[in-house]
């Protein structure tokens, strides 16, 4: 099967350099072969929850059993490869997780202590304990934990346990910022000016940020994920930057070393997936397109880069094969760079482990990263070559997180899960989460909900097919960042490609509000919620077949309604004939076709030929809906003319001084039972 691939890479790559005619391309038996190969698609791509593939050859013998040193998404995600793989699987959990998605997906499961993490999957007495209590044979870290934690890659080597990923003294040499650039430098690896060593205080850290010249980059040398960093434009700030990052530096990775180096400014934040055996074999497997960024961590990838030439592409994989091989990398890894407008390009670290958007790169190379992290760690050498690797069509994952967008671009937001439905039904799409309808998102662990992603011939296919993805998704409990995401990438400077590390900031500089209707997207949403209200009145008449009381006339035909949209006013007129509705809006009439399901979490709408995709989060008798109607949720109040009428002559809720007068209330109860307390 694995000849079969290379065979068929080999096959396109030649068609897409002209070797070969499309129609011999199409014919030819190897590719054909493809479609034959298990969860791999004739798309050569990952297009559903399922994982794409160049196959698994059963004879060739990795490990019984594996523990997964992690949780959520990213254990799912190593357990579907090591079932495909035909190999045991064994979960560690916290108290909190005892009932979690991946707990139940593998074949055993250990508890490894109560909620926090610091207890239990950062344990590591109790993890190795659960590893000879299961007798796994190898251990795969996943991302974040313990996953480039030098001292348990040792542990496990202590206990005849097979890490999957780097060697200890890969973790090591790339863990440490300022080992990392040394390497990068001596490995001819374009790295950015600044001080090789360690700043011993704010006076040092002022001369040397004067002599790399303003602005300069403060960050922790053991550092990650933005924390630990600031950035000085003058003396005052360095000195600040100075303090303020070796403390957080000391609090989060018990290192307060510091490094500085110049400034980037408006950089693109672009990585490398790499791949290495242990046996001085090392490709690149294109790059990944990470600058939408939010407090220095990630929020929408892509992979390919819009930006990148052939010829820069080229340059970055080769000098990120070179650092791999510099350090003997024997694993899944990524070097990440910045590269500025002119496409110079300047290391930035190199990750370890397997990174959270790895999914794009194996849509657009058909690999499972997870199954050649295993082959590797067992010792075999790599199946490919580097002009094996292809770039088939285009993927965007967007990080869906339990966050309020409208909070500094995404508050962690806790709760637990009432309802939940992965848009996995549309063509193209792909989820990987590790939670379910009931899950709880909690205050112990990353508020990430799932990683979603979406595959296309091209970018604009790719990047529709979200947009259809993040209308489908449905989740109830949380609050998310679904509206940001999907505003995100219909952006006009994002669709043009014109991004860079500052873009949300630059796109929202007073935060984001939400999706700004146009004129006819008003319009659009009125006809829905006008359609919507009358379809549920018409629904309400009928009960077992028996009419009830009406709140209007029975053979009512046009339906007057008083609809009340972001504190505007609006008199709608709505008529129907089966499903279809002719709604009158401002002058324009819209005619809006639906099955009206009313039950369903999803609503395709059609309105003048336009397909919309809404969600009707809540419907109250007293007139209030709350609409999802392109990523965004809109309140609108809506009433029949007549009862907006009288509704004018209703007294004015006051829920404050009601709520006080309760709480008074309570009080004085309280007061006259103690009063009385001791007479009873």
């Amino acid at each position: 099967m694995a000849g079969l691939w290379v065979g068929a890479v080999a096959l396109v790559t030649a068609g897409r350099r002209g070797r070969l005619p499309p129609q011999q391309l199409m014919r030819s038996a190897a590719l054909r072969t493809l479609k034959h190969v298990p969860h791999y698609s004739r798309q050569h791509l990952l297009v559903s929850r399922g994982l794409g593939s160049v196959g698994y050859d059963p004879s060739e013998k990795t490990f019984d059993k594996i523990l997964i040193a992690n949780r959520g998404e990213i254990a799912c995600r190593v357990i579907k490869t090591c079932k495909k793989m035909g190999i045991k699987t064994v979960a560690i959990h916290s108290d909190a997780d005892a009932s979690s998605v991946h707990v139940k997906m593998a074949d055993e499961a250990v508890c490894v202590g109560p909620a926090p993490t610091s207890k239990s999957y950062l344990n590591m007495d109790a993890i190795m304990e659960a590893i000879k209590k299961t007798r796994a044979q190898a251990v795969h870290p996943g991302y974040g934990f313990l996953s480039e934690n030098k001292e348990f890659a040792k542990c496990l080597a202590a206990e005849d346990v097979i890490f999957i990923g780097p060697d200890t003294h890969a973790i090591q040499a790339m863990g440490d910022k300022i080992e990392s650039k040394l390497l990068a430098k001596k490995a001819n690896v374009n790295t950015i000016p600044g001080f090789d060593g360690v700043v011993k205080d704010a006076d040092e850290a002022v001369r040397i940020a004067r002599e790399i010249g303003y602005p300069v980059m403060i960050k922790a040398s053991a550092g990650g994920g933005g924390k630990g960093m600031r950035i000085a434009w003058d003396d005052e700030e360095t000195r600040d930057g100075f303090r303020f990052s070796s403390q957080e530096a000391a609090s989060s990775f018990g290192d307060d070393r510091l490094l500085i180096e110049k400034f980037i400014d408006n950089p693109r934040h672009i990585e490398i997936q790499v791949l290495g055996d242990k046996h001085g074999n090392a490709l690149w497997l294109n790059e990944r397109e990470c600058s939408i960024q939010r407090r220095n961590q990630k929020v929408v990838e892509e992979a390919p880069s819009i930006f990148l030439d052939p010829e820069t592409r080229r340059a970055m994989g080769e000098q990120a094969v070179a650092l791999a091989k510099a350090v003997k990398y024997s694993s899944a890894g990524t070097v990440e760079f910045l590269v500025d407008s002119k496409k110079n390009f300047y290391f930035l670290e190199m990750n370890t482990r397997l990174q959270v958007e790895h999914p794009v790169t194996e849509c657009i190379t058909g690999l499972d990263l997870v199954q050649e992290m295993i082959r590797v760690a067992k010792g075999y050498p790599l199946r490919h070559k580097q002009a094996d690797i292809p770039i088939n069509g285009w993927a965007v994952e967007c990080r869906v997180y339990a966050e309020d967008p409208y909070k500094s671009f995404g508050l962690p937001s806790v709760g637990r899960l009432s309802q939940y439905q992965e848009p996995i039904h549309l063509p193209g799409v792909r989820v990987d989460s590790g939670i379910q309808p009931g899950s709880d998102i909690s205050i112990y662990y990353d508020p990430m909900i799932s990683k979603l992603i979406t595959y296309g011939s091209d970018r604009t296919e790719a990047l529709k097919r979200m947009e259809d993805a993040l209308d489908n998704y449905v989740i109830r409990g949380v609050a998310h960042n679904i509206a940001l995401l999907r505003e995100v990438i219909i952006n006009s400077r994002f669709v043009k490609g014109d991004i860079n590390t500052k873009f949300l900031s630059d796109v929202y500089p007073d935060g984001f509000k939400g999706h700004t209707l146009t004129e006819n997207e008003r319009k659009q949403l009125l006809a829905i919620a006008s359609s919507l209200f009358v379809a549920s009145q018409l629904r309400a008449q009928r009960f077992q077949e028996h009419s009830r009381v009406p709140v209007v006339k029975l053979d009512t035909v046009k339906w007057e309604l008083s609809i009340k949209l972001h504190d505007e006013d609006y008199t709608v007129t709505a008529s129907n004939s089966g499903s279809a509705f002719s709604v009158e809006v401002d002058g324009s009439k819209l005619n809006v076709t639906s099955t009206w399901n009313l039950a369903s979490p999803l609503l395709s709408v059609n309105v003048d030929g336009t397909e919309r995709t809404v969600q009707c989060l809540s419907r109250e008798a007293g007139g209030s809906m709350n609409i999802q109607f392109l990523g965004t949720v809109y309140k609108v109040h809506i009433l029949t003319k007549l009862a907006a009428e009288l509704n004018k002559f209703m007294l004015k809720k006051w829920p404050r001084i009601r709520a006080a007068f309760c709480v008074l209330r309570c009080l004085a109860w309280w007061w006259l039972f103690l009063s009385h307390l001791e007479t009873w």
